[in-house]
C-alpha cells in the first residue's frame, strides 16, 4: 500500500462532524493542504442524528401545543393529530437542505474528500479503503456514540436517541432513562405529542449539571405539564414482551410503558481506531490532551466529543477552528470550557453560561459571591408568550458577572448576550447602562444587571 495521496497533506482530519469539518473548512480557509476522512456523512451526529433533527422535533411539538392552547389567546384552533410521516418529512427536508449546503462548501474549500472509515496507523498517516493518507498535522475528530448502561441491551422495545429520532408512530407511554439534556428534550416532544411520559434520573435532579435553582425550576414547569419523573433511585432492570417494557428500580418500584429512551449520555467513539497503538492516551474511551488540544504524541490533535468536557456541537466548531489556527501558526487563545454556553431546548427551554453559584462559591469562596434573580414576571414579551421563569446571575462582589443562568421559553436565544457578558468579564453597571429593545425578553437581561447594579426599575427589591 503506498500513499496513493502524492505527498502529504499539511491536515488529515479523521472525522466530519462539528470538529472535524470546521477544522477543515478553517484549515483551507488558511491555505492549507487538507485531507478530510468520514465514514458516513459529512456534518456528523449533530447534523444527521442529533441537535438538528431533535430540534425540528421540538419545534413540531411547539406548534402542537399552540394549536392544543389556541383558546387560551382567543385564537380558535385544535389538535387533532400527530402524523409522524409529516413531522419527519419536515425534520429530515431540514437536515437535506443543511447537508447539501455544507457538501458545497466542503467542495468549494477544494478539500479532498475520503469516504470510508478511517484508522490511525502511524503518527503521520491514516488508512481508509486501504489507501494511506499522510499528514503533517492530523486531527481526530471521530465524535460519540449514545451510550448504554452496562448488560443493558438496545433491542426491540429499548432504545436510544437513534432509534427515537425515527420513529414513524407515536407511542402511547414512554420511560425514559436519564434526565439531562437528551433525556429531557425528548420527555418535552412527547409529552406535547401525547405521549405519558416518566424520567428516571438516579441523580437527584432533572438537569443535573445545571445551577440547582434552574433544576428545581425545571422539575415544577415539568410537573405541572404532567410529565412523570423520579429522582435519586438508580435503574436495575429492565423487561420487555409483548405488552412493552417493564422497568424496575433499586428501591424495588416497578414502570411500564409502550418503549424505554436510554439517554445515559454520550461515550466516545475511540475503539479499534488505532489511537493507543500509536502511543495516544486515552481515559475511559475519552483521547486526553492539553489546553491547546495536543495529544502529547507527534503532530496530532484532538477536536469535539472525544476530549473530556461539554459534548456540545458548538463546543466541537470552536476546537476545530482552534486546532487549524495552531496548526497555521496564528497562537489562537485558549478555549475556556465555562465560557461554553449551554441550552436545553425543552419546554420550558433551560440556557447558561459560566458558573453555576455552588461552583463559584467553590473557586471564589462562598463570602466573594453576590447572586441575583429576575423574574419573567415583570417582563412583557414572557408575559405575551405565556411563559414563566427567571434569570439567574452570579457574580464577584464588587466583580464582573461569571454566571448567567435562564429559564423559559425562547431563553436559548439570549444565550448569545449571556455569553458575551460572561466572556468579555462585564460588570453589572457596564450591562445596564445598554439600551435593551422593548418589549423583548432580552430586556429581561437588561433588567436583571440594573437590578445588580442597584437601581432596579421593573423589580421590587
Amino acid at each position: 500500500m503506498s500513499d496513493t495521496t502524492g505527498s502529504a497533506f499539511d491536515i488529515v482530519v479523521l472525522g466530519g462532524g462539528s470538529g472535524g469539518y470546521a477544522a477543515a473548512l478553517r484549515g483551507a480557509q488558511l491555505g492549507l493542504s487538507v485531507a478530510l476522512i468520514e465514514g458516513d456523512k459529512v456534518g456528523g451526529t449533530c447534523l444527521h442524528n442529533g441537535c438538528i433533527p431533535t430540534k425540528a422535533l421540538l419545534h413540531a411539538a411547539e406548534l402542537a401545543d399552540n394549536a392544543r392552547d389556541g383558546a387560551h389567546f382567543g385564537v380558535q384552533t385544535q389538535l387533532t393529530g400527530i402524523d409522524m410521516n409529516g413531522v419527519n418529512a419536515y425534520k429530515d427536508s431540514v437536515i437535506g437542505r443543511l447537508y447539501k449546503g455544507l457538501q458545497g462548501l466542503i467542495k468549494s474549500r477544494k478539500i479532498t474528500v475520503f469516504e470510508g472509515y478511517g484508522k490511525l496507523v502511524a503518527q503521520d498517516t491514516v488508512e481508509v479503503n486501504g489507501e494511506r493518507v499522510t499528514g503533517r498535522n492530523v486531527i481526530l475528530g471521530t465524535g460519540s456514540y449514545a451510550r448504554s448502561l452496562p448488560g443493558l441491551e438496545i433491542v426491540g422495545r429499548v432504545i436510544t436517541s437513534d432509534q427515537a429520532l425515527k420513529l414513524d408512530y407515536v407511542p402511547k407511554s414512554a420511560i425514559i432513562l436519564g434526565g439531562g439534556v437528551i433525556g429531557s428534550e425528548f420527555a418535552s416532544v412527547w409529552k406535547s405529542f401525547g405521549v405519558d411520559v416518566t424520567i428516571i434520573e438516579a441523580l437527584p435532579h432533572l438537569v443535573p449539571n445545571e445551577d440547582e435553582a434552574l433544576s428545581k425550576a425545571f422539575e415544577r414547569q415539568f410537573r405541572k405539564r404532567g410529565i412523570n419523573f423520579n429522582l435519586g433511585v438508580r435503574f436495575s432492570g429492565v423487561t420487555q414482551d409483548d405488552s412493552g417494557v417493564h422497568v424496575s428500580l433499586e428501591d424495588g418500584k416497578t414502570f411500564d410503558a409502550d418503549l424505554l429512551l436510554v439517554a445515559v449520555g454520550r461515550g466516545p467513539r475511540t475503539a479499534d481506531l488505532g489511537y493507543e497503538q500509536q502511543g495516544i492516551t486515552l481515559d475511559r474511551g475519552f483521547v486526553i490532551t492539553n489546553d491547546r488540544l495536543h495529544t502529547g504524541v507527534g503532530n496530532i490533535y484532538a477536536v469535539g466529543d472525544i476530549v473530556p468536557g461539554l459534548q456540545l456541537a458548538h463546543r466541537g466548531f470552536a476546537q476545530g477552528i482552534f486546532v487549524a489556527e495552531e496548526i497555521a501558526g496564528l497562537n489562537p487563545q485558549p478555549i475556556v470550557e465555562s465560557g461554553i454556553p449551554r441550552v436545553t431546548y425543552s419546554d420550558p427551554e433551560v440556557a447558561s453560561v459560566g458558573l453555576t453559584e455552588a461552583k463559584a462559591k467553590e473557586v471564589h469562596g462562598a463570602d466573594a459571591i453576590e447572586t441575583l434573580e429576575y423574574n419573567l414576571g415583570g417582563n412583557g414579551k414572557s408575559q405575551i408568550l405565556a411563559t414563566q421563569g427567571f434569570i439567574k446571575l452570579v457574580r464577584q462582589k464588587d466583580g464582573p458577572v461569571i454566571g448567567v443562568h435562564m429559564i423559559g421559553a425562547r431563553v436559548g436565544e439570549l444565550i448569545g448576550e449571556g455569553q458575551l457578558i460572561v466572556n468579555w468579564e462585564a460588570y453589572p453597571e457596564d450591562v445596564a447602562a445598554l439600551v435593551h429593545a422593548h418589549p423583548t425578553q432580552n430586556e429581561a437581561l437588561g433588567e436583571a444587571h440594573l437590578a445588580l447594579a442597584g437601581k432596579p426599575l421593573h423589580a421590587h427589591n
